[in-house]
């Protein structure tokens, strides 16, 4: 900030194995956006090294950064970040455009994923014409597309009443159940006994990481 230094982590160690699926915990200021911004290669830490999948993503370039972020990484935002002139099929198939995909396979893929979120009947609908828990699953969709490596979600329920939260918390079940890895950022303590591991962070550091003796199932 300005000339001013903020440490934000402070030496976080952390293994996240295939198949996994974790929730980030941890009150404002905690440190858990930077380091899901890290995990996500949105930002390169100052520090000590991050392996994505065997690469050492810690210090590349930005364009590799970029192509890294769109083959193994699928980002869920809590403002859902859909281009509202874009159909949902069109945003869904966006990042297949960046991977250089003709328009007819984008389509059909598109179409595949938005078949996995219930939502082919939406599929020519604008964002403007979605419900939000809808325009989440599309969200959701254009994540899973490109088949990446890690599913990252930043609070993905936080714009959501309880009822669709747990909607789009079943989406994330079945998405893990299918072999994809899945780690969760959100302050929501029942959210996140969805998942199967919870690690907090407080100031900057990991305070607890513990296995969910119970999660909370998706209805597959």
């Amino acid at each position: 900030m300005g000339q001013q230094e903020l440490q934000v982590l402070k030496g976080v160690s952390l293994d996240i194995y295939k198949n996994e699926y974790v929730s980030l915990m941890g009150p404002s200021g905690s440190g858990k956006s930077t380091l899901m911004n890290i995990l996500g290669c949105l930002d390169s830490p100052t520090a000590g090294t991050y392996v994505l999948n065997g690469q050492d993503v810690s210090k590349m370039t930005d364009n590799a950064l970029a192509e890294v972020r769109n083959k193994e990484i699928g980002f869920v935002f809590q403002q859902f970040n859909l281009l509202p002139r874009l159909t949902a099929l069109e945003n869904v198939a966006l990042p297949l455009i960046y991977a250089g995909m003709p328009k007819s396979q984008r389509n059909e893929k598109a179409m595949q994923v938005l078949e996995k979120v219930n939502l082919t009947d939406r599929s020519h609908h604008k964002p403007n014409e979605l419900s939000g828990g809808q325009c989440q699953r599309v969200a959701i969709a254009r994540a899973l597309v490109n088949d990446p490596s890690l599913i990252l979600a930043d609070e993905p329920t936080g714009n959501l009443d309880t009822k669709t939260s747990y909607e789009i918390m079943d989406i994330f079940g079945k998405i893990h159940a299918s072999g994809n890895t899945v780690v969760l950022v959100t302050h929501e303590e029942d959210i996140a006994r969805h998942s199967h591991r919870i690690v907090r962070l407080r100031d900057g550091l990991i305070e607890t990481d513990e296995k969910v003796e119970n999660p909370t199932l998706a209805k597959i």
